[in-house]
This record gives structure tokens, sequence and C-alpha cells, in this order.
């Protein structure tokens, strides 16, 4: 019976690049774990101040984060200020923050696929392409919800 393709091939152990990964314990905690704050309200502390400094590059760096989140600051403001009950304010904000996040992690995405290469590459397309639509139904969402609502004002 033949073999399948590659069956032979065992790892070169002698290999600089693979030997820490070879003799690395699993229990020698990560650089970016000593970082962190182990327990308790230092844990707490550290990713609030992750989550700040994840804020302020979104908005230093990405003009759609801003533009995003002045947009949406108007419509909260909006929210509280129109007479809509309770429970379409809640959906109107919740879909404001939905379409916050969706932008973070776009943002997120598209630095990880800069990261590893400025280089043009159909997948680097499809991933920012991805985030792209994704942040575009989350917005379309938003305006379709805002329609109905404003719709059950002038049915009052």
């Amino acid at each position: 019976m033949a073999k399948p393709k590659g069956a032979d091939i065992k790892p070169n152990l002698d290999n600089d690049a693979q030997a820490p990964l070879l003799t690395t314990p699993i229990t020698t905690p990560s650089f970016a774990y000593q970082l962190k704050g182990k327990k308790g309200w230092s844990r707490v502390l550290k990713a609030g101040g992750y989550s700040l400094d994840g804020f302020r590059a979104a908005y230093r760096t990405e003009a759609a984060f801003r533009q995003l989140f002045w947009l949406n600051l108007i419509l909260v403001v909006a929210v509280i200020a129109l007479p809509f009950a309770l429970t379409i304010k809640m959906i109107l904000v919740f879909a404001s923050f939905l379409s916050l996040i969706v932008e973070l992690i776009n943002t997120g995405l598209e630095a990880s696929v800069d990261h590893t290469s400025t280089a043009q590459h159909p997948l680097a397309k499809i991933a920012k392409d991805v985030g792209s639509a994704a942040q575009f139904l989350v917005l379309l969402l938003l305006f379709c919800l805002w329609m109905m609502a404003l719709s059950s004002l002038s049915l009052l």
C-alpha cells in the first residue's frame, strides 16, 4: 500500500527556528500574560486601560470611526429627546452601539491585515471587504430601525 504524499516527512528538530517552540515548557507564562493583572481589580483596571487605548487608537487613526462616533452621539441625543416608547429607545441605542462595535472590529481586522502585509493580496482584499460589508449591514439596520421608529411617531 502506498504512503500518502508527505507521510515520511519528519520535523527537523535541529532547526534553531523550531527549537524554542519545542523546548519551551507550556507552563512558562508568555510575556503578554506577565503584563496583565492576574486577578481582582488590577485585572479589571488593566482591561479598562486597554479598552481606552483601543478607543483612542480607533478615534485617532480611523476617519470612519470618528464619523460613526459623532453620528451615533447625535442619534442617542435624538433618542433621548424624541417621544419614543422605551422599547424603541432601547432598540435604537442598541443599534447605535452595534454600529460602533462592528466598526471597532473592522478597524482591528484591517490593522491586522495591514500588519501582516501591505502588499495587495486577494485574501487581504476579501478580509477587508467582508469587514466593510458587515459595517454596511449594521448601518442599513440602523437606518431601517430609525425609519420605523420615526414612522411610529407620525401614527400618534
